[in-house]
This record gives structure tokens, C-alpha cells and sequence, in this order.
């Protein structure tokens, strides 16, 4: 799923060129070129599909090098289920047997022989049992922007890792994120699913029947000239809703696999700062003539031809991209979204 516009990292993440475009590690691949890379390991190159907006998908083709066949383009943004249903029925008319994971294309995996370890033993679940699984990741501290899943024994256990899901909570208070962090029976939801093609649909007819009905319309358009103009009707018509409310909340059938592979939705700056080398102070600084003076655990990302002196600023975000300057604490950063809001509110 590559169709977000990364606005909590803006201003380097645009809606011309959001962040899974960007190669915000500075490891010399962008985030989408990262995720192919950890896929091509686990299937053959030619069955990675990459779902976005269209206006992504040169974009999309040019750093993937990849077949356009198997960019699947949204007209419109309509949010997760709307995607994974549109993916799924169009992958099923391939292959009605077909086996999926569906992952953002946006996150950091530092251990890839776990990752895939993980993916085995979830494919091996999904395949042996009509269930939709997600993985969960390890919590390492309260936070209060991850939904949460709180998990109970399952009978049918491979190495200990597979549970039964009982319940999600969207992004709790730090009080209740405390609680979940002491119990030691809830993991974040990563937001990275494993199933059939046959069990998510049979899921999406029961649990999200408007949208399940609105894409089997298009059965024998999928993958023929006739899908871009059933798709772009089917868009318009179609509701805003996640994966995670509209069917992953309300299924019985439900599992977790329990995740510890060095996991980050690089969702935010502060979450960026905890997986880059830290300098003298904490700072971790991109830019060749940045200079820092009694500032400490800063994340300054500068372009390399401009010269910035920082003092005395601790915890702060200082991000510079063309003629934008950003500067906010870092305990303020969920508030970067809607300050982007308002500002592109005043400028139009």
C-alpha cells in the first residue's frame, strides 16, 4: 500500500512526492525501494503489487523498475478497506487461490531473516484455516499513536507466536497505554496483514457487505480495458473506511502473530529520531553545515547547501525542504498534521 501522503512528516513529505518516495534514512533507497527489497525475498518479483493513487504511479513504476501491470491505481483516496478489497479482487481473477500480505510501503524492518520467519508461519496459519491475521509488535514503550491488540491463548499455537485476537483499542491515553504496556497481553498493530484472497473477501461480504458488493461489480473487468472505468465509478461511490474498523474489529476469526523484528511505522519525526545514529548530545543531524550549541536530542534534517546554527534547543524537530522551515518540539509532533491543515488552509 503505497497511496498515503505522509503528512505528519512534512514538510519533506508532499503530496507531490510523499515519504515512501523519500529516502528519509539516508541509506541511499527510498522506503518503497526498501519494502520491494524485503519482498523479492519472500515471493517472486513479478506477484509484488503496489496499490497507490495514480497520481503515484509513474512514480511507482520509475523507482520499482517494475512491470505497470502490477501497479494497481486508485482514482481517489477512500482509506484501507476500499484498497485491499480493490487488490484482492483483482489479484483473486488471477488467481482465485491466491495467498496475500498486505503491508505499507512506508515502514522500517531491521531484521529481515525474523520478518520472514514471521511471514512463513502467518502464510502457514492463513493457509491452513479460514482466519485473517495480523502481525502485532512487541510494544517498547507506552505510545499513545499506535492502536493496540490485546491477545488471549489460541488453540492451535505454532511455536507459541500465533494468538487469538480479543480485542483492539485505536490509540489510547497515555494512562490506559501505561496499563496495556504492564499487562504484557497487548502488541501495537503494525498494520501488516496475512490471508487468503478467499478469506478477507468472504470477510468483506459478511462484515463490510456495501463495499464487498460495490467491487464484485466489476467481476470480469478486473484485468481487462474495462476495470480503469468500472474503478473510477466505483470510487466515487464508494465510503472512507480502514481495514482495521470496518472488518479487523468486528471478525471472530481473528489471529495475532506476536512480532519482535526491529519494526517502525516511521509514522512520525520522533519515531525517524529513535532509528538514526545520534551524534554528540543525542542530535541526530542530516546536513553538511549544520552546527549545533547546547542543544541536545534534537532530529535536524537540512538540505547540504545551507548553513544552520542551533542553540540551546533540546527535543526539538528543525527540518528544512526548499523554501519551508519547520520548527516544533517533539512532544508536539501529532500536532504537525493539523497545523499542515491550517497553514494550507490560509494559503489558498
Amino acid at each position: 500500500m503505497a497511496g498515503g501522503i505522509g503528512s505528519r512528516f512534512w514538510p519533506m513529505s508532499t503530496s507531490e512526492k510523499p515519504k515512501q518516495f523519500l529516502d528519509i534514512l539516508g541509506v541511499g533507497r527510498t522506503l518503497i525501494q526498501q519494502t520491494y527489497d524485503r519482498f523479492a525475498n519472500i515471493c517472486p518479483v513479478e506477484n509484488i503489487y503496489v496499490v497507490t493513487n495514480e497520481v503515484y504511479k509513474d512514480l511507482v513504476i520509475d523507482q520499482l523498475q517494475i512491470n505497470p501491470q502490477q501497479v494497481i491505481a486508485e482514482p481517489l483516496r477512500r482509506n484501507t478497506a476500499p484498497c485491499i478489497a480493490y487488490a484482492s479482487f483483482k489479484i483473486a481473477a488471477l488467481n482465485p487461490d491466491a495467498n496475500l500480505i498486505v503491508a505499507p510501503s512506508d515502514h522500517l524492518i531491521l531484521n529481515q531473516p525474523e520478518y520472514e520467519k514471521i511471514m512463513g508461519l502467518a502464510l502457514n496459519q492463513a493457509m491452513s484455516e479460514d482466519c485473517l491475521i495480523t502481525l502485532g509488535i512487541k510494544p517498547s514503550r507506552p505510545d499513545t499513536g499506535y492502536g493496540y491488540i490485546q491477545f488471549i491463548e489460541a488453540n492451535n499455537e505454532q511455536s507459541g507466536l500465533i494468538k487469538k485476537v480479543k480485542t483492539f483499542t485505536e490509540k489510547p491515553d497515555l494512562t490506559l497505554a501505561e496499563e496495556f504496556l504492564e499487562s504484557g497481553d497487548f502488541y501495537w498493530n503494525g498494520g501488516i496483514f496475512i490471508w487468503t484472497a478467499k478469506s478477507i473477501m468472504n470477510a468483506l461480504e459478511g462484515l463490510l457487505p456495501e463495499v464487498y458488493n460495490l467491487f464484485k461489480e466489476g467481476e470480469g473487468k478486473y484485468n481487462t480495458a474495462e476495470e480503469a472505468a468500472f474503478i473510477a465509478n466505483a470510487y466515487e461511490r464508494c465510503k472512507n473506511i480502514s481495514i482495521d474498523y470496518g472488518v479487523m474489529e468486528k471478525a471472530e476469526n481473528v489471529y495475532v502473530v506476536l512480532s519482535d523484528f526491529g519494526w517502525s511505522d516511521l509514522g512520525t519525526w520522533g519515531s525517524l529520531y529513535d532509528n538514526l545514529n545520534k551524534a554528540e548530545g543525542g542530535n541526530a543531524v542530516v546536513g553538511k553545515k549544520v552546527f549545533m550549541y547546547n542543544s541536545s536530542n534534537c532530529i535536524v534534517n537540512i538540505p547540504d547547501d545551507k548553513l544552520v546554527i542551533l542553540q540551546g534547543l533540546d527535543d526539538y524537530i528543525v527540518v528544512q525542504s526548499e523554501d519551508t522551515l519547520l520548527i516544533c518540539k517533539k512532544a508536539d509532533e501529532q500536532k504537525i498534521k493539523d497545523m499542515v491543515s491550517e497553514v494550507n488552509g490560509h494559503a489558498k
